[in-house]
């Protein structure tokens, strides 16, 4: 698969991911508002959604790339944090490059390449 193959599949697999992410959310959302969680599961469901996105995405990347797929569902997770940290930076302009910020990129990373070699 060509360069512009392989950009294509991650845009599709990113597009994916965030929708998920949207349903995923609202899910949450709804929960939090029926049972009235504390902040310690929320962060942990948060997590889980990443991971989960990104795991789906890396999969649906994986599918298209036909060789080096775990490193389609890499760029696939790395892409979709990219595109997390530029709007929690505009939404936010004091935010620091703290140690959630690299434990998120791994997270998202680490979920896009399983999902691409699981594909």
């Amino acid at each position: 698969m060509n360069v512009s193959g392989v950009s294509l599949s991650v845009l599709k697999g990113v597009l994916f991911s965030y929708i998920l992410t949207a349903g995923m959310l609202m899910l949450l959302a709804f929960a939090l508002f029926k049972m009235e969680l504390t902040e310690k599961p929320v962060a942990i469901a948060i997590i889980v959604i990443y991971v989960v996105a990104t795991l789906f995405a890396g999969f649906i990347t994986g599918k298209k790339c036909k060789s080096r797929r775990f490193l389609c569902g890499l760029l696939t997770g790395v892409a979709y944090f990219m595109v997390l940290a530029l709007v929690s930076l505009a939404v936010k302009q004091d935010a620091a490059l703290g140690s959630s910020f690299f434990t998120t990129l791994a997270l998202c990373a680490g979920g896009g390449m399983l999902g691409g070699m699981l594909s």
